[in-house]
């Protein structure tokens, strides 16, 4: 392909302006395109910090497609690859006339497992009144689908207790001694993709074929010519999850569970295996009641010194050695049975793993929900094994998002990543920020950690949210904050306040769209991803600087790491980290030419820390303002 193709692609008489209602051509759009056609043609990795509106999935695609290279395109979640996949792709492939197939490949946790399915009674023991409704859901829908995405399946919670009994984990799948493997779903999706020239991917599905590749027993993704990263700023914390080790107590709750199923149909004489698995499952919520109450993370080397915690993991080894002795009377006598035998000694050797805190290297810690533990073994720097990916011969390597850099530095990103050699390209959104947007860092504010915080940013924040014509976001870094700001303004303010988690995220927005005057209250999960345009969303409140919890244990370890080297962890690991985060928080506020708004982040250290210069240089040049009654002069401008 020649290096004037991306201007012509682009052009106003172009492929794309022909077919594509209401396309112009952007500068930064072709630039990017030439950019991604150059990395194509010579191999020498790209990295582009593509801003908001500059419109970088046709600028990365329409190249990939006019070249007829294979290629893998990775995105940050799977509503990112579905948008790709079911609205992008499609159109660009009309415009260009593209006829080579293409394939969309989620996990395995999203396709229905017909063995499973068929050994599941309608009484399932324990599943609440709506997981029982939920299975009904399943039944109705298994039958007519094709793909077998759970995502499709009408009505069902995201977080359906159960999907874990209508879904096969790598623990217990049976392969290809499964009497389902010829009509699998999964099996269909992956052989779809292995022959298709574009494949949609998602990051966590990306980092799993590497770890598999890795143990030499096959692959879940195609080889390709290219592999194109959207959303890159997620990579390195993303492989880190899969270039260490994690397990879940739910993993021997799973399994106590088949083993019961297993005795049913395999080994009805066998009752030791029944009290095996109770012994299993019973050991395995007792360790997650010896890391207290709550949720929440820590270090997992002083909390296995407590001896509570000690205890419990000692009667958990025993029972699955327990149930290794029963079990291997079992082998020969089924297929389930022989299933449930191997993954025993994988999690067995897994257990051992990642509850041996020495290894130096290494973050080892562990999480808690409502009820599971997770123990977990994570890599300090994950740029050693991709740097080795990135050697791979005759493969083009293209990394994108909008938020990559900290000021005008890619440096750590390239580092976290292992990019030595590589291109790197800045494109600033084309929005009018001096027109569209104001910044308030209000005065007079709490301390960043003082007591009921949230609350008093709430009562000094409702003037001003009344005075937003349309919708806002207010986005906090805890549970605490969010709860404590959503119980002012329901007592305060005459709208429509929306909470994360007191819904799906997908229906919370359709109903912040709707009502276009509501507050959302949300943390985390709402910082990135959002695409919210016009005067649904007009006013973004960011109730802090983002910065990792300083108890958060895989942070504390990378710090030690950087002490014990001599670097300054705050300068390399947690101002770049938090630059980044902002910067997505930010990015929700102007999606389109003509949205207009206003961002109020209600952090002084943004004014009166050195450091708050490099925020303020990585963030759009939006007109500043200490004065919440400045302030209300834009927003009356707004209606």
């Amino acid at each position: 392909m020649n290096q004037d193709a991306s201007p012509s692609l682009f052009s106003e008489q172009g492929p794309l302006a022909r077919a594509i209602d209401g396309f112009r051509p952007r500068a930064a759009q072709v630039e990017m395109a030439a950019a991604v056609e150059l990395a194509l043609h010579d191999q020498i990795p790209l990295v582009v910090e593509a801003g908001t509106g500059t419109g970088k999935t046709y600028a990365y695609l329409a190249p990939v497609l006019a070249a007829g290279k294979k290629v893998v395109v990775s995105t940050g979640s799977r509503n990112l690859q579905e948008q790709l996949f079911h609205r992008d792709l499609p159109t660009l492939a009309r415009a260009m006339e593209y006829h080579q197939p293409v394939a969309l490949l989620k996990g395995r946790a999203n396709y229905l497992c017909l063995e499973r399915m068929a050994l599941l009674d309608d009484a399932v023991p324990g599943l609440s009144p709506e997981g029982l409704a939920d299975l009904q859901k399943v039944r109705r829908f298994a039958p007519m689908t094709t793909s077998g995405d759970v995502g499709d399946i009408p009505g069902l919670p995201e977080r359906s207790e159960i999907l874990p009994l209508v879904t096969s984990t790598n623990d217990n799948c049976l392969g290809r001694d499964c009497g389902h493997y010829q009509d699998c779903h999964l099996v269909k999706a992956r052989t779809r993709a292995m022959e298709a020239q574009v494949v949609v991917v998602n990051h966590h599905l990306f980092f799993a074929d590497m770890a598999v590749r890795d143990t030499g027993f096959g692959q879940l993704i195609p080889d390709a010519e290219a592999y194109i990263l959207d959303e890159a700023h997620q990579l390195p914390e993303i492989a880190g999850q899969y270039f260490g080790q994690s397990q879940s107590s739910r993993q021997f709750i799973e399994l106590a569970r088949d083993l019961r199923l297993a005795q049913k149909v395999e080994a009805r004489d066998m009752a030791q295996l029944g009290k095996a698995a109770d012994q299993l499952e019973r050991n395995s919520l007792d360790l997650r009641l010896a890391f207290g109450l709550g949720a929440g993370r820590g270090q997992l080397r002083p909390a296995l010194a407590r001896p509570e915690v000690g205890q419990a993991l000692a009667r958990l080894k025993d029972s699955l050695g327990f149930c290794h002795e029963v079990l291997k009377l079992c082998l020969g006598r089924g297929e389930q049975l022989d299933q449930c035998f191997e993954r025993l000694i994988g999690l067995r050797t897994q257990l051992e793993s990642v509850t041996r805190v020495e290894e130096n290297g290494y973050s080892y810690w562990y999480d808690c929900s409502r009820l599971h533990v997770g123990l977990h073994k994570t890599p300090l720097s994950v740029a050693e094994r991709f740097s080795a990916e990135l050697a791979r011969e005759g493969v083009s390597w293209i990394f994108t998002s909008a938020t990559l850099a900290v000021g005008e530095s890619f440096a750590h990103f390239c580092a976290d990543l292992g990019l030595e050699r590589c291109r790197t390209l800045q494109l600033d959104s084309p929005f009018d920020y001096s027109r569209q947007s104001r910044l308030c860092v209000p005065r007079y504010l709490p301390e960043t950690n003082g007591p009921g915080r949230g609350r008093v940013l709430a009562n000094s924040l409702v003037s001003t949210l009344e005075r937003v014509p349309g919708g806002s976001f207010f986005l906090c870094t805890s549970y605490q904050v969010m709860n404590e700001v959503a119980e002012v303004l329901r007592a305060r303010l005459d709208r429509t306040i929306l909470v994360q988690g007191e819904d799906n995220k997908v229906r919370l927005l359709e109903q912040f769209g709707q009502d276009g005057r509501a507050v959302l209250v949300a943390t985390g999960s709402f910082w990135e991803g959002i695409d919210v345009r016009g005067n649904a969303l007009q006013c973004v409140v960011i109730d802090k600087l983002p910065f990792s919890a300083p108890d958060d244990p895989l942070l504390s370890a990378r710090l030690e790491d950087c002490l014990r080297r001599g670097e300054d962890g705050f300068a390399r690991v947690q101002l770049p980290k938090a630059i980044i985060t902002l910067k997505q928080g930010v990015g929700r506020l102007i999606r389109d030419v003509e949205d207009r708004g206003v961002l109020v982040i209600t952090d002084n250290r943004l004014v009166n820390r050195a450091y708050g210069a490099d925020f303020i240089r990585s963030l759009p040049a939006m007109p500043r303002t200490r004065s919440l009654a400045g302030l209300a002069e834009f927003l009356s401008t707004l209606e």
